[in-house]
């Protein structure tokens, strides 16, 4: 089958290196070093053909070359990672390396030409077969001389080929072949690979005996220049053409061209080679060569998928060690560009950089000031509510169970009985102090434990009604406001026992698709309007604005107490 000849690009990208910056910049000679000492590795590495290791150091020179902005070595380094993305049939991966170039083509030379060529041959091996030969004619475009111009021409005639277009394809051979250049014994391997492919799309015409004679010359000159990729091509075409006319012929030179396959670890042609013995079932051997067929097709899926995983992560490895260890050296080299080419729209840019880094630097340290004061005042007002508690409170009720343990006699059972419900008091105040400022749980079992601390206020003397709370989906309530739904309560809650003097409250919770309704009323002694700001009010109505709702209070002495709360979910 016909394949692109990934070996006589690579060779060709490789004479690209010769135009290289010479031009170094006073400072930067370190980097330059590393930089070409990468690159070296990476061909050293490509020609042993440890692509992982040639594919991560091209990477790196790259990388490095950016920092110097050498274009020309930036695309050299991509078009040979391109190429070896190509080799091990990244083909997708290899036109976004490919595409990465672009910016840096400033005029058409080899570089373009090339970039273009591998464009052409990724379309072609993904079957984009229209934009295979767009790219190749912009190949054509870019090449400088008429010998570069040949490898593109013959690609284009091979797509031809494939879209079994043959008398395109032939015209284009002819006229390459017609031409004195390739007399040249430098072009021998060019000639014959020209001479097969015309000799191939002839007898897919049905020119059968032209189509001979020119494969089997093709096939004699790359013997005699001893081609070993060009003679498995040949191989593989005159089986094809024997295939139905001297089963015998097909099964002897796909043999040849598994053979030479397996020697140049070329894995698609050792493939196409078992396809045409499978297709040939010379004395029966089908079988086996399907199960050849079948054993190494799956495992070129998974080193191919395996080289397009590593690919991937060496470029995102690199990308990422770029952005945290290269930074300054970046900087760095940029300040001394700015500094020798003096230009004033760049002064202002990185004046306006500077500016803005600051500004953003200043907004941070403000809002990081303004939370941390606002988290100091919460702390504070904590602590005082608690202190407070703890002095108005449970300071007397520990005082009075001090003076009454030393003024009673503890072995009356009595004593004991009485002081043991003081000491019951204390703990349960010291527990409604803790309750209080404990961490709120807002999750599935946010429902649950408000009850549940609604319903602890439940006395003798005191009903505590909670309507509606499990009708609320919480789900749609965001956490902030479940909390500060839960102090205001609280709050509330705790008011009514210490001032209402209350026998009936009553809780009721309603919702929308939008807003949260919360309504308290207890039948209690009530306020003066003018004291509403008291007893911890004022802060339940900060807690509700903070979160974008609304407060209202209702109550006159002797009218009990009510509570309008409305909060957006």
């Amino acid at each position: 089958m016909l394949r692109s000849p990934f070996l006589y690009f690579i060779c060709f990208v490789f004479l690209l290196s010769c135009e290289e910056k010479t031009g170094s910049i006073s400072g930067k000679n370190s980097l330059n070093k590393e930089a070409k000492a990468f690159r070296e590795k990476g061909i050293t590495n490509l020609e042993k053909e440890n692509f992982n290791s040639a594919f991560y150091n091209f990477n790196k020179s790259k990388i490095a070359f950016e920092t110097l902005k050498d274009s020309a070595n930036i695309v050299y380094n991509l078009i040979q990672m391109a190429s070896i993305q190509q080799i091990n049939g990244d083909y997708y991966g290899s036109k976004e390396t490919l595409t990465e170039a672009l910016p840096f083509i400033t005029k058409k030379n080899v570089y373009s030409a090339s970039i273009n060529n591998f464009f052409g041959i990724a379309d072609k091996e993904l079957a984009i077969y229209n934009d295979a030969i767009y790219y190749y004619k912009e190949a054509i475009k870019d090449c400088t001389d008429s010998i570069s111009k040949q490898s593109p021409l013959n690609n284009i005639a091979v797509v031809y080929i494939q879209q079994k277009k043959y008398d395109k394809a032939i015209l284009i051979l002819e006229s390459i072949l017609s031409k004195k250049i390739l007399n040249d014994n430098s072009l021998k391997t060019t000639k014959a690979r020209v001479t097969d492919n015309l000799g191939y799309a002839y007898f897919k015409k049905g020119i059968n005996n032209k189509g001979f004679l020119l494969m089997n010359e093709g096939f004699d000159l790359r013997k005699e220049i001893n081609d070993s990729y060009g003679t498995l091509q040949s191989n593989l075409h005159l089986a094809e053409y024997f295939i139905n006319t001297d089963p015998k012929k097909t099964n002897q030179y796909a043999l040849d061209a598994y053979n030479e396959a397996t020697k140049l670890n070329t894995i698609d042609e050792r493939l196409d080679a078992l396809s045409l013995l499978i297709s040939n079932n010379y004395k029966n051997q089908s079988t086996k060569y399907a199960k050849k067929y079948i054993t190494l097709s799956d495992s070129i899926i998974k080193i191919r998928n395996n080289f397009k995983n590593k690919f991937a992560k060496i470029k995102y490895d690199s990308k990422k060690e770029k952005d945290e260890n290269q930074k300054l050296r970046l900087e760095k080299a940029e300040n001394l560009l700015a500094l020798q080419e003096a230009k004033y729209q760049r002064i202002l840019f990185a004046s306006g950089i500077i500016i803005l880094f600051f500004a953003l630097i200043y907004l941070r340290k403000y809002y990081r000031n303004k939370s941390r004061v606002e988290k100091i005042k919460t702390a504070y007002d904590t602590e005082t509510r608690i202190a407070k508690d703890i002095h108005d409170e449970l300071a007397n009720d520990v005082f009075h169970a001090i003076t009454y343990t030393q003024t009673q006699p503890l072995t009356n059972e009595s004593s004991k009985e009485t002081l043991l419900q003081k000491l019951d008091h204390i703990y349960n105040r010291v527990r409604g102090i803790s309750r209080e400022n404990n961490d709120i749980d807002t999750g599935a079992n946010y429902p649950n434990n408000l009850k549940e601390m609604l319903s602890t206020y439940n006395s003798s003397n005191t009903n505590v009604i909670i309507n509606n709370i499990e009708k609320v989906n919480w789900d749609l309530v965001e956490d902030l406001k479940k909390i500060a739904i839960q102090r205001v309560l609280h709050e509330l809650m705790v008011n009514m026992k210490k001032h209402s003097e209350a026998s009936i409250v009553v809780v009721k919770f309603e919702s929308n698709s939008n807003i949260l309704f919360i309504n308290y009323t207890d039948n209690g002694k009530g306020h003066e309007k003018t004291q509403i700001i008291k007893n911890g009010l004022q802060n339940m109505e900060n807690r509700i604005l903070a979160n974008k709702g609304t407060i209202t209070f209702d109550t006159e002495p002797d009218k009990g107490f009510k509570v309008k709360i409305t909060l957006p979910k």
